[in-house]
């Protein structure tokens, strides 16, 4: 590490970044018009000063537009080396940098060296057949770099307050009230800042307890030896360290099907009898209960309970999904008779209020019986929701094939109420709720795999590393590219996703194992605005670039070239990562504005339901939307349309209810009396017409109808 040189981002090699947004981002431009022509005023004579000037010119004025800045050119893959800082500045030994005025000579006046002979290694590691019956390579398993021994989970068979206490875990009543009532939300910060901020996680990097067995290093390599040297001169291109991408046919796997067929597909018959089959179930189990506490009256919902079946649930889901595009504060105000413009006939058309309330108390998915067997303490705090948890995972992959590059982050579902595997994530909206680990598609936000965060209570948390792994099972050694933040880099990580056959880049906390130290004791103040420095194992490269803070950055094939758009000039790590890391939270960003799981209530597994229901429609969509120019909302619209077209038969809608009109009875008609054989007329207070009738009671002149009735009613 004596090649560690901090210089200017100006200094580096000129590269290009690899990746391009899925719509070109669009800025306004501030076009001047035209000034409009003013007569000449004569020059004031030589002994006026300057206050004494006319100043009309000068509010006319308008400054120029300063030209653009056409970036270099980008060097050619052929290796040939360009003369420029950067040959200089990683062949200098590691000395104290000058703080030398502006016009001292800089490092570009070094001349560059003579061109290498043969191209420098480009493959460090070496990928093995692990089913290969090779006698050159050993099969033996990695050496863990600590004496002590991996501690090996076991679970054990809960006890019985264990059990009855998961049983009934989270099973109250439901309430119809807004969860974010009389709330202030927290503004999301962008990704740009959240890069710099700090991520909370453990304090040190834990090793899982196995590896995969998929491939071994070339010695004298090892998991845990990095080599830190500077990087190579002239630099490798990135496109030829990058891993081959070998899958075709990227996108849905049924491309052209209709809104409710892909919903169908997700939500199929077999799963929604089980869901029925559970709820009926539970139901009965709910009614014995309240019998044998005596607290079952006639007047409960309970007590007209009737078997449900997937017909309706389609019903019910139907109805759940159109609360989120109509949004309103409370559930019986869908069903509300009342005539004004928040009058909502179509929810009564399809279920009664009590009917919808009883199959939100019952709804269920498992069995509590099964709740017995040997589960750990994260198991059975799952138990419940597990068999939608499984079915979603399991068809979110079947439908949908990845692109290359793929977004691992954690989403936080807002819980206010007491719950152990609750999180506090400062920087997430949400701000506490129940977290889940997710695995996205960077340009479209289709949710591939996910996983809820449920470990036990006074425990050392998971690792980093395992959870990557078991997110991305079955993505092998097909060429991904995985864009995670500093919640989950590490070098070690890096290197094992090399040798699955991934790539890997994204920000990086200095102080994790394995990082060099040189780059760990950095500070913000020993770099400069617009500073950069870094060094290379040959498969990881870990660099610490200094911008408002001091960001640390890892990657598997960037290497260390910049590039400069629209006047700015970023390493294009960075360029490329804050294009593609975006994919979770573009899927939050486009589930909020639906937000189906608003409405409150006090069984968390239900609310998590929801947001899973949310996330299905919103992975329809986007199947949709490859062969379809259908907006989200209309989706939305159609597909609800289509479930309760299919699946109920909707009474006749009703107008609404007329207000009843009470006339007081006091209130009269009489003649106005005659003179000289004619009858008196009089104006109608109402219609301006001469009549001989009046009110009674009021003495005001009024015709029969209907000034009579609109007055008096």
């Amino acid at each position: 590490m004596d090649g560690l040189v901090i210089c200017d981002i100006s200094e580096m090699p000129q590269g290009q970044g690899l990746e391009t947004p899925l719509h070109p981002k669009k800025q306004r431009r501030f076009i001047p018009s035209k000034p409009a022509k003013q007569p000449r005023v004569q020059a004031p004579p030589p002994s006026s000063s300057l206050s004494d000037a006319p100043s009309q010119g000068s509010s006319l004025s308008v400054l120029s537009k300063p030209p653009k800045l056409s970036p270099p050119p980008s060097p050619s893959l052929s290796g040939a080396p360009s003369p420029g800082p950067s040959s200089s500045v990683i062949s200098e030994p590691a000395t104290p940098r000058p703080r030398s005025p502006p016009s001292s000579p800089s490092l570009l006046d070094a001349p560059p060296p003579e061109p290498p002979t043969s191209p420098p290694p480009v493959v460090f590691v070496e990928y093995v057949d692990f089913e290969s019956n090779s006698s050159s390579i050993s099969a033996s398993p990695l050496k863990h770099p600590s004496s002590r021994q991996p501690h090996t989970r076991r679970s054990r068979r809960l006890l019985d307050e264990e059990s009855g206490y998961f049983t009934f875990y989270g099973s109250d009543d439901d309430t119809g009230e807004s969860d974010d009532e009389n709330e202030i939300a927290v503004p999301v910060l962008p990704r740009v800042f959240r890069s710099m901020m700090e991520t909370p996680l453990d304090d040190s990097e834990p090793v899982p307890d196995t590896w995969p067995a998929v491939g071994l290093l070339k010695d004298p390599l090892d998991l845990y030896e990095f080599n830190w040297r500077p990087f190579p001169n002239p630099p490798i291109p990135p496109n030829s360290r990058r891993e081959t991408f070998s899958v075709n046919n990227v996108g849905p796997t049924n491309p052209g099907a209709d809104p409710y067929d892909i919903f169908i597909e997700i939500w199929d018959r077999q799963i929604m009898e089980h869901i029925a089959w559970e709820t009926n179930k539970y139901a009965q189990e709910v009614a014995a209960k309240m019998i044998e506490n005596n607290t079952l009256r006639p007047n409960s919902r309970i007590c007209q309970w009737y078997d449900t079946t997937p017909d309706e649930l389609y019903t019910y889901f139907g109805l759940v999904l159109a609360m989120g595009v109509v949004g309103k504060s409370r559930i019986e105000e869908y069903w509300s008779s009342t005539p004004d413009v928040f009058y909502t006939p179509g929810f009564s058309a399809h279920m009664t209020t009590d009917r919808f309330l009883i199959l939100s108390k019952c709804l269920h998915f498992n069995d509590n019986s099964m709740c017995a067997l040997d589960l750990d303490h994260s198991e059975a705090r799952l138990f419940k929701i597990q068999p939608i948890l499984s079915h979603l995972n399991n068809k979110f992959q079947k439908m949908y094939t990845l692109r290359q590059n793929i977004a691992v982050d954690e989403s936080l579902l807002k819980w206010k109420g007491s719950l152990e595997i609750s999180q506090i994530i400062p920087n997430k909206a949400a701000h506490r709720g129940i977290k889940t680990y997710e695995i996205c598609e960077s340009q479209t936000g289709y949710l591939w795999r996910f996983e809820v965060h449920a470990h036990k209570r006074n425990h050392k948390p998971a690792s980093t590393t395992a959870l990557v792994l078991k997110l991305i099972e079955g993505l092998e050694h097909k060429g991904y590219t995985l864009w995670m933040d500093s919640f989950y880099q590490s070098p070690c990580l890096a290197r094992q996703l090399k040798l699955l056959g991934f790539d890997c880049a994204g920000t990086l906390r200095t102080d994790r194992k394995f990082v060099p130290q040189a780059l760990n004791i950095l500070s913000k103040q020993d770099m400069r605005l617009g500073e950069i420095t870094g060094l290379t194992a040959g498969d990881v490269d870990v660099m610490v670039w200094r911008d408002m803070n001091k960001v640390g950055m890892i990657s598997t094939y960037h290497g260390n070239g910049q590039n400069t758009v629209q006047g700015s000039t970023k390493p294009i790590l960075i360029l490329d990562y804050n294009i593609m890391m975006g994919g979770v939270d573009k899927k939050d960003q486009l589930l909020s504005m639906y937000p189906v799981e608003r409405k409150r209530t006090r069984v968390w597994y239900k609310k998590l339901f929801k947001r899973l229901l949310n996330v299905s429609v919103l992975n329809a969509y986007i199947i949709h939307h490859h062969t379809s120019r259908l907006s989200h909302r209309n989706f939305r619209m159609n597909l609800v349309n289509a479930i309760l077209a299919k699946h109920c038969t909707p009474l006749p809608i009703l107008n609404a209810p007329a207000r009843n009109k009470k006339v007081d009875v006091s209130h009269r008609l009489g003649q106005l009396p005659s003179r000289k054989n004619q009858r008196l007329r009089r104006t109608c207070v109402n219609c301006k017409k001469l009549v001989r009738t009046f009110c009674v009671g009021c003495t005001k002149s009024v015709c029969m109808h209907p000034c009579f009735l609109i007055i008096h009613s």
